[in-house]
């Protein structure tokens, strides 16, 4: 069966509110939102003021993690720092899930690569998750999206270079380019499968570089913004990233398909519809 995935040509925050509503769900409890809060230095990710509308509805806790690498979100002190210097706290309660508890592992039985992932331990204070994600090229990737977003992205730091390796954290960055994409489906589907399904998904396609918002030097965009999409499959909903970027017109296209094609960035997708978290087949409703 297709999944639906609704689209909208307008960029705002009152579109990104009006795409949750059609998606008919309703999140339970405490909402863990999942954003990426920005590098330092970075010039294209989406900020509070844009997720504002759309984090106020759900009464969300905005949550990050730190990275696996030195630099301005690799401590909880200095991510925080940088949160608060980006606003985040002025608008949300924010929290660090790998910040001052133990990671909490969570078992990957089905998994292809990898058989556990290590999350932020601070998830277990939550009920349900809203994912919003800026799409865009990525370094190693190809592309970010919803599903590197509750792979990579709810990661501790430590389960952040266990993904990357592979399932080793010796020599993470080295890992064979495949089982790290496949790690990435892996650990996703851990995620979607701890929160029993009670996540909602929204990808933004604006301000897109071939560089991820975890990029403190990151490249300008490439090609024109496209639009919103939303919906509670995180397969289909990338699927239907790329394939607008493919069907893009915009002189820019080439350049982020290159950063795309070059990394295998579409296996991620495909390891994902194997384990049978969501369809790569879809319809699009778009919004008028």
């Amino acid at each position: 069966m297709s999944a639906k995935v609704y689209f909208s040509r307008k960029i705002t925050p009152e579109a990104v509110l009006e795409l949750y509503k059609m998606l008919g769900m309703n999140l339970e409890g405490k909402v863990a939102v999942k954003l990426h809060s920005g590098e330092k230095g970075n010039q294209n990710f989406l900020g509070p003021d844009f997720w504002r509308p759309m984090i106020d509805y759900v009464d969300g806790t905005v949550v990050e993690c730190n990275t696996a690498y030195k630099g301005a979100r690799y401590t909880t002190e200095d991510h925080l720092a940088l949160m608060s210097y980006h606003g985040w706290d002025k608008h949300f309660p924010v929290e660090i899930l790998d910040g001052d508890v133990p990671d909490l592992k969570l078992e990957i039985p089905h998994g292809k690569v990898i058989h556990e992932n290590y999350v932020g331990g601070n998830i277990k204070n939550y009920d349900s998750m809203l994912v919003l994600s800026h799409f865009k090229g990525h370094p190693m990737g190809g592309f970010g999206g919803a599903i590197k977003q509750i792979s990579i992205g709810v990661a501790s730091s430590y389960g952040k270079k266990y993904i990357h390796g592979a399932g080793s954290t010796e020599n993470f960055w080295n890992a064979e380019r495949n089982l790290f994409l496949e790690s990435m489906a892996d650990a996703a589907s851990s995620v979607i499968e701890y929160f029993g399904g009670k996540l909602a998904y929204v990808n933004v396609m604006k301000n897109m570089s071939v560089d991820c918002d975890c990029c403190a030097v990151a490249e300008d965009p490439c090609i024109a913004d496209i639009g919103i999409l939303a919906s509670l499959d995180p397969v289909a909903l990338d699927q239907a990233c790329v394939d607008l970027v493919y069907a893009s017109s915009d002189p820019g296209r080439p350049h982020l398909i290159e950063r795309i094609e070059s990394r295998n960035g579409i296996h991620t997708i495909e390891a994902a519809e194997a384990l049978g978290i969501g369809s790569r087949s879809y319809e699009i409703i778009e919004l008028k």
